[in-house]
């Protein structure tokens, strides 16, 4: 873990430990103070302990200090802000590592949260690098809504200010980088200037994120003949093992959905197995051995000619594991060095794109949980990740993963109520903070779910039930759509509890909700609008107070 992100993870902490290092230290003075005068010098054992405090106190005043160079002020005419929207997790972690590549230089800075971030402190800014995702079809992440709505707000002219715009995307949707083009179009309307042209990212795309790394070298007076130190490499995968393997769901109408269990392979580093309730797992598919060997036959290549790429001594075959296997192909010069021409087209082949799943588990359970839907295509093939998962992978074989740090949808740290709402394998999500929850103590819970029928589709129904029973889950609503004429879901067991959920949220609850983006997330919203109003949804969003993860 780097430097900031230990910085970062321990803010809001400190406080914690100070309140209770400075309890400590005044029951030992009272305790000093009935005690005899000539038992101890007491204005020596006072500074002692206070000394003691101070000692105690410093390495979390010190991990919790503002992100700050030696420049010296926070003044905003001399700062540079770093603002990221994040819905899953990965705009934070590249805004995190840019702040830690631009602390080595002369530079004040501020590293925020976009729901951190409003019009009027944009009207003070100078210098402001944003990266930002862009969501569901082509919309802004949740944390972003405050500050959407105060830039659309009459204001100031934003003539003074120079901002660059990180947009990550994927190019499989329609709306690419949709959120990181309609900030841009914002800002130059308010007639802000463009440091340097906004740079896309497709799926983590090195190349791309090189260049936000040279920009920003060049902009901010790197020292000659040097760039920006900057690793944007995604953390390695780590070997896990598939232990259990079950269908969920057997008889439903709907596709099949398995539950997952996995264990650490056992030399594996302890620190990979930490993770928190709202946490992701990427897993790193592989192609099978049938379409291995059928793209071989396809193309008149021995699977099994070594070859070396890196520090890889692998089979051809090996290194097609985890690659995208082309429709087309072309050797350059074969007929002079096929092996090099050979090994060059192989290490230019992409790496197979990762696969993102909600944990179903806490780190505490000794393993990790996931809970899939087996995706069908339209051509009848399995999905990349879920195929793997669900067929392909046997019951003792490695699973490729790793876990992405979600903050966006990590849970309160009081016990304050929560809600949460979800739909089919969104349950994931919901399951891990429940766990976390009832191993917390905390049981002001209230859980509204949905899926098909009740018979085949009640996914960890005695798990639920029982928490149900020990006032872990307070309520527990259910919405099985077609167990009656007329289809009901979530968003309308949220309508009819209306009441309930008012009294909820004014004694504090949090709203998170999982599963799908399209049809429940965008009714759950709806409802929620409807029962509280578009505006206070908007301000518990921008308090942290309603969380989404949704796909």
């Amino acid at each position: 873990m780097t430097g900031v992100q230990k910085l970062l993870n321990w803010r809001g902490y400190h406080r914690l430990f100070a309140v209770l290092a400075l309890s400590l230290i005044a029951a030992a003075l009272l305790l000093l103070s009935q005690l005899p005068a000539h038992t101890v010098d007491r204005n020596l054992a006072a500074m002692l302990l206070l000394l003691a405090y101070g000692a105690f106190c410093l390495p979390y005043f010190w991990r919790a200090r503002p992100l700050a160079t030696s420049a010296g002020t926070q003044d905003a005419a001399h700062t540079v802000y770093i603002v990221y929207a994040s819905q899953t997790g990965y705009a934070g972690r590249l805004a995190r590592q840019t702040a830690q590549a631009l602390q080595g230089l002369d530079l004040a800075l501020r590293l925020l949260c976009i729901s951190e971030f409003d019009r009027a402190m944009l009207q003070q800014a100078r210098r402001v690098l944003f990266i930002v995702s862009t969501t569901g079809e082509g919309d802004a992440p949740d944390s972003a809504a405050h500050f959407v709505h105060s830039l659309s707000q009459p204001g100031q002219p934003l003539d003074s200010l120079q901002y660059a715009i990180l947009a990550l995307g994927d190019r499989h949707y329609r709306h690419y980088c949709a959120f990181g083009h309609s900030l841009q179009q914002s800002l130059q309307q308010q007639q802000a200037q463009a440091w340097f042209e906004l740079i896309e990212v497709d799926q983590g795309d090195p190349a791309a994120l090189a260049d936000w790394q040279l920009q920003l070298s060049q902009r901010l007076n790197s020292p000659a003949g040097t760039s920006l130190a900057m690793d944007w490499r995604a953390a390695p995968y780590a070997d896990w093992i598939l232990h259990e393997r079950s269908l969920l769901n057997p008889g439903s109408a709907g596709a099949p959905a398995f539950h997952l269990t996995l264990g650490l392979v056992a030399d594996t580093q302890h620190s990979t197995t930490l993770w928190q309730a709202g946490d992701i797992a990427e897993i790193g598919p592989q192609n099978t051995p049938q379409q291995i060997d059928h793209w071989l036959r396809q193309h008149a290549l021995n699977g099994e000619s070594p070859l070396s790429i890196g520090e890889q001594k692998l089979s051809l075959r090996q290194h097609l594991r985890h690659r995208v296997l082309p429709d087309t192909w072309a050797l350059t010069n074969p007929e002079t060095n096929p092996e090099a021409s050979t090994l060059s087209w192989v290490a230019q082949l992409p790496m197979l794109p990762h696969r993102a799943y909600s944990i179903a588990s806490i780190a505490a359970d000794g393993q990790l949980e996931l809970l899939v839907r087996q995706i069908r295509l339209e051509d009848g093939a399995l999905g990349l990740g879920s195929g793997w998962l669900t067929e392909y992978a046997a019951c003792g074989s490695q699973i490729a993963l790793r876990i992405r740090e979600n903050r966006a949808f990590h849970a309160p740290l009081d016990d304050r109520p929560l809600i949460l709402i979800g739909n089919g394998t969104g349950l994931a999500g919901l399951r891990a903070h429940l766990k976390q929850r009832a191993r917390q103590g905390h049981h002001r819970n209230w859980l509204l779910f949905g899926e098909r029928h009740q018979q085949h589709d009640y996914f960890y129904q005695d798990e639920l039930q029982a928490w149900h029973a020990s006032g872990v889950l307070k309520k527990l609503d259910l919405a099985f759509s077609r167990d009656q004429t007329q289809a009901r879901y979530v968003q309308d067991k949220l309508l009819e509890q209306a009441d309930s959920l008012r009294t909820w949220v004014a004694q504090g609850a949090a709203i998170y909700v999982c599963g799908s983006l399209q049809g429940m997330a965008a009714g759950v919203s709806e409802a929620l609008s409807t029962i509280l109003g578009a505006a206070h949804l908007q301000e518990l969003g921008a308090q942290g107070r309603y969380r989404r993860d949704v796909y």
